[in-house]
């Protein structure tokens, strides 16, 4: 079955820095990945997008973030990296990476996976 692991998460001071990771598995020979992206919720928010790219690796950043955040993806691994610098108390939330697979004999057919989330808390 289709896994999604992240990974990175932690407490860091502001100003500090984290790499979050996710690792995409089980999809064999029946889906393929399209976009990859990064969402976050903060305790008594909805969730928001972060960052997402491409699979030509076009990037979109939420504006809270541009200039500090960079999404990046390794195809040969199906892994997608959120580096987060500079970071800021309105940084802490639960990250979720989220990938979109298509199923490969038949493209127009999508689906949408979830990983479980990895904490990250900004504070001095």
């Amino acid at each position: 079955q289709v896994q999604l692991v992240e990974s990175g998460g932690g407490l860091v001071q502001p100003g500090g820095s984290l790499r979050l990771s996710c690792a995409v598995s089980g999809t064999g020979s029946i889906f393929s990945i399209n976009d990859m992206g990064w969402y976050r919720q903060a305790p008594g928010k909805e969730r928001e997008l972060v960052a997402t790219i491409t699979s030509g690796g076009t990037t979109n950043y939420a504006d809270s973030v541009k200039g500090r955040f960079t999404i990046s993806r390794d195809n040969a691994k199906n892994t997608v990296y959120l580096q987060m610098n500079s970071l800021k108390s309105e940084d802490t939330a639960v990250y979720y990476c989220n990938v979109a697979l298509f199923l490969t004999l038949s493209p127009r057919y999508k689906t949408n996976y979830w990983g479980q989330g990895t904490q990250v808390t900004v504070s001095s």
